[in-house]
């Protein structure tokens, strides 16, 4: 949760603002309170769009089926604008984690407790599709488990059976990868039984913990939901049946909401369930420093509240924040993702979805591709979102420039960038991916075509124990602005070296900081020329961990920690304000 900046409203409506909870692709979402008192999130349209007629169409729909869907299972419409500039939607403001950081914080949950939620988030699509509207995006970051049970939230992209669907720059296929339904990838076949498909797909993620489809560029997971079987390895066997039956590739052979509900046989309430109390619990504590999440209409939130600054009075008590979920790439963008400002936007806790943005090939949308090294230097792996296939040169290390002019993102070049929540992005390798050599488990944050980088590509190169990591932007005026601050960062597998942690018999555990960071640089350094130089950068020797901006502590040598180590490129506007354009990593043997 943020507080207000200089040019944002004080009031919007009868409602008064008190913070930022987060930002999207449509627009800004604020915390408001109505006169009476009453918390509300606001949805405003961001004012670059409004007068594309496309965009506010969908705001439009969006509010339409706010409307429709009354439900003790959804965040209930209370108010909104739409005559003129600016427009805006407010909504219920919901309490408590999503399902996907509940899981990512507590891991799966019980059989019993999923069979409540199955049952709960059954009789929600149900009320939904009585209505006549399928949500097209439920997953597990979609779903709020609050203390009056499983709320539903983001409709965004629902829509009517007799609706046609609405696009938008930036916006292309529908849902999200591993929660799709395949008639919907294959011929956009929306109706209530891909719902029922999504349905089951998060209740094996919430059962198992892991992404129900598996991991990688978001094509692959997709031609998994088409053609192969869901992962439910370790499900108990009843709860595991039923999920298949939701997950059929052939609609017609799912089981309606009404049905699923019957063969749960639930015999009590959910928000009896003493595993699901202490997940919402869990949402009343709050992780330390002010993250949020926000969903297209209601927000879920946990933690501590912030006040909103010289703006506004300070952030009303019970209004606490949460961290991030994750993106859906290949479609519509959730509010919390796109254009979100803020440590809450950018460090968030998470789960598996897709590999890498620079890796990913949409499944309705453009491919991004990865390219093998041309230059002299065979041992590095280098991968080009915009296609390009120019190499590093490997002998030639780029000083970083400050620039020229003032910058875009913020009055001062950031310094340091400081961890403001557990990472947990981790890349694996995969000796079977040729083309890759491996992914990573959380998506990239931010896309930029004009993104490249290099890490080594086999274990031999990094036998001597020093890593060549680079970066640049291929094309100086894209994208827009006069600078473009970039830091890489190399995470070890685990917390602490590998002979620490057998002296200490405590053993291996997987490292959830955010790994050692190169200097800041600026990858825009001046204009005119036909392209940016590489900048390099040696591990250990160019890498450390900032400790509030005042010290630097020296990264872990790569023989004290054998494994797979995380590379990740980061775009800083801020010491807490960053976002990951590329991941990948390299392994480290033993």
């Amino acid at each position: 949760m943020d507080e207000l900046r200089v040019n944002d409203p004080a009031v919007l409506g009868p409602y008064v603002l008190h913070a930022r909870l987060g930002a999207g692709g449509m627009g800004q979402v604020y915390l408001g309170r109505s006169p009476g008192g009453r918390l509300v999130a606001l949805k405003v349209v961001r004012e670059e769009i409004t007068g594309h007629p496309e965009a506010l169409l969908r705001f439009r729909r969006e509010v339409e089926t706010a409307r429709a869907v009354r439900s003790a299972y959804t965040a209930n419409l209370i108010d909104a604008s739409l005559d003129e500039a600016p427009y805006w939607l407010a909504t219920e403001y919901v309490q408590g984690p999503t399902l996907s950081a509940a899981v990512g914080e507590r891991g799966p949950l019980p059989a019993e407790t999923c069979r409540g939620l199955f049952a709960a988030l059954a009789e929600g699509l149900a009320a939904v599709h009585a209505c006549g509207v399928t949500h097209r995006d439920l997953k597990p970051q979609n779903v709020i488990l609050s203390q009056r049970g499983p709320q539903l939230i983001d409709f965004g992209i629902a829509r009517g059976a007799e609706q046609t669907a609405v696009t938008e720059d930036g916006a292309s296929g529908p849902g999200t990868p591993g929660f799709t339904a395949p008639e919907v990838l294959m011929r956009n076949e929306v109706g209530p039984a891909a719902d029922v498909f999504a349905l089951g797909a998060t209740i094996a993620y919430a059962a198992t913990g892991r992404p129900p489809f598996g991991t990688g560029p978001a094509a692959s997971v997709g031609y998994r939901a088409v053609y192969e079987p869901i992962d439910l390895v370790g499900v108990e066997d009843g709860l595991a049946e039923l999920v298949r039956a939701c997950v059929a590739k052939d609609p017609a052979a799912r089981p309606s909401p009404a049905q699923v509900i019957e063969r749960c046989a639930v015999a009590g309430a959910l928000v009896g369930d003493v595993h699901y109390a202490a997940l919402v619990g869990a949402g009343a504590a709050a992780p330390q420093g002010p993250v949020a999440a926000v969903h297209g209409g209601p927000v879920a939130a946990q933690g501590h509240a912030q006040g909103a600054g010289a703006r506004a009075s300070a952030v009303p008590a019970g209004a606490p924040a949460m961290p991030h979920d994750l993106p859906t790439l290949d479609g519509y963008t959730p509010t919390q993702l796109a254009g979100a400002s803020g440590p809450a936007a950018r460090r968030r806790r998470a789960w598996t979805v897709v590999g890498t943005v620079a890796l990913v090939a949409a499944v309705t949308g453009g491919v991004l591709v990865a390219i093998p090294d041309g230059g002299e230097d065979g041992g590095k792996k280098e991968r080009a979102a915009s296609g390009d296939t120019a190499g590093p040169d490997a002998k030639a290390s780029a000083s970083p420039s400050g620039g020229g002019g003032g910058s875009d993102a913020v009055p001062e070049p950031p310094t340091h960038i400081e961890q403001t929540a557990p990472n947990v992005t981790y890349w694996s390798a995969d000796p079977h991916d040729e083309w890759t050599g491996g992914r990573c488990n959380i998506p990239s944050e931010e896309v930029e075509q004009n993104f490249q980088f290099a890490v080594p590509r086999d274990p031999a190169d990094v036998a001597s124990g020093k890593a060549r990591i680079g970066m640049r932007l291929k094309y100086p005026d894209d994208p827009p602005g006069d600078h473009y601050y970039a830091v890489a960062v190399v995470k070890p597998p685990h917390d602490q070296p590998v002979a620490e942690a057998e002296a200490s018999g405590l053993g291996l555990v997987e490292n959830r900081a955010l790994g050692h960071a190169s200097r800041i640089v600026d990858l825009k350094p001046g204009k005119g020329s036909s392209d940016t130089p590489w900048v390099e950068f040696v591990y250990p020797d160019d890498f450390g961990t900032e400790v509030q901006g005042k010290s630097r502590t020296a990264a872990r040598p790569l023989r004290d920690d054998p494994g797979d180590w995380t590379v990740m490129f980061l775009h800083v506007t801020g010491p807490k304000d960053y976002r990951t354009v590329v991941c990948d990593g390299f392994t480290v043997a033993e």
